[in-house]
């Protein structure tokens, strides 16, 4: 039996910490109709001497003390509320406990935001990761160190495994019951509880906002500018010109402050604008492609695909009203 341990505290987004306790609770109750050992002990493990968070059924669920573990298995980090720096100051002792329970052995995985409990006790320099695609940006300034692949919903890394962002985070603990108790049981529970196995990507949720957490002002200003006339033939180098720099300067400044290349920014500005385009109606792809400022509808295609994870008709049959309720 392996020993879950589900963090709990009172900036938890309890959301997450319920949805994976049922998916748990489930496939214990699958092996325990068929007269097999149920393969997780389910614990609540919290800051407070008492639960006042959570109803529990103590059949299949039980409270402690984080202090008081041993040693769990797996250690589930759930997303949470609140101010970034003042939560993971709030919470300096249980990230602590993180770091030392998997230093002994445990393994850990977040939920969404959790993510960052996980980076501030020092367990991704050098890993693969990932979050709600909103966190990127926040994510990449504060640990640098962190390999953060926005577009993914689960890494599984040396015993560390990370979930995208929201409700997409069920699909880890989807996965974790695939890798635990087999295909079979995985297969049903993908079953059971609605979701597509092995869904590898969550790029087609991203909405880019820009990366104007800087302060270089020069850049803001270029960013304006792309942002304003991604529609028009732009090039990099009469945005350097706009700039007042030279075209080598521009893209080191720029990939500096936005963590992208101008041709990159330029690129996502577009497919962004197109996104939205589809969105809203039933525009000709064509048309659209001339209207996000691309010329040839094959280089249109590769490049909203490469970043959104589906082509520009997929995207629209996926997230456009009329079609999704005429077809």
């Amino acid at each position: 039996m392996r020993e879950v341990a589900l963090i709990i505290h009172e900036d938890a987004t309890l959301s997450t910490v319920t949805g994976a306790m049922d998916m748990f609770i489930h496939t214990n109750r699958l092996f325990q109709q068929t007269g097999k050992s149920q393969p997780f002990k389910i614990i609540l493990a919290g800051e407070k001497a008492n639960n006042d968070l959570l109803p529990l059924n103590p059949l299949f669920v039980t409270y402690c003390l984080a202090e008081e573990l041993k040693k769990p298995d797996l250690i589930i980090v759930p997303a949470f509320y609140g101010d970034r720096d003042s939560m993971l100051v709030k919470h300096k002792g249980l990230i602590n406990w993180i770091n030392t329970k998997y230093q002994a052995g445990s393994e850990v995985a977040s939920l969404c935001s959790g993510i960052y409990f996980l980076a501030e006790a020092g367990l991704l320099p050098g890993r693969s990761c990932t979050a709600h695609w909103s966190d990127m940006e926040d994510i990449v300034r504060r640990y640098p160190d962190v390999n953060f692949l926005s577009d993914m919903v689960i890494t599984d890394q040396e015993g560390i495994y990370t979930s995208g962002g929201a409700f997409s985070s069920l699909n880890l603990i989807l996965y974790m019951i695939d890798k635990f108790c087999g295909r079979e049981v995985g297969v049903w529970a993908s079953k059971m509880f609605s979701l597509d196995m092995d869904r590898i990507s969550q790029s087609h949720f991203s909405v880019f906002k820009g990366q104007r957490k800087h302060n270089d002002d020069d850049i803001l200003k270029a960013q304006t500018y792309i942002e304003e006339n991604h529609h028009l033939p732009l090039t990099i180098d009469d945005i350097a010109d706009r700039a007042n720099m030279s075209k080598r300067n521009f893209i080191r400044r720029f990939k500096k402050a936005t963590k992208n290349t101008p041709f990159e920014y330029l690129q996502r500005v577009k497919i962004e604008a197109a996104k939205k385009a589809l969105e809203k109606g039933s525009q000709n792809i064509n048309l659209l492609m001339y209207d996000a400022g691309y010329n040839d509808i094959k280089t249109f295609r590769e490049v909203f695909k490469k970043i959104t994870g589906l082509t520009p008709q997929d995207y629209r049959r996926k997230y456009n009203r009329e079609e999704i309720y005429l077809n």
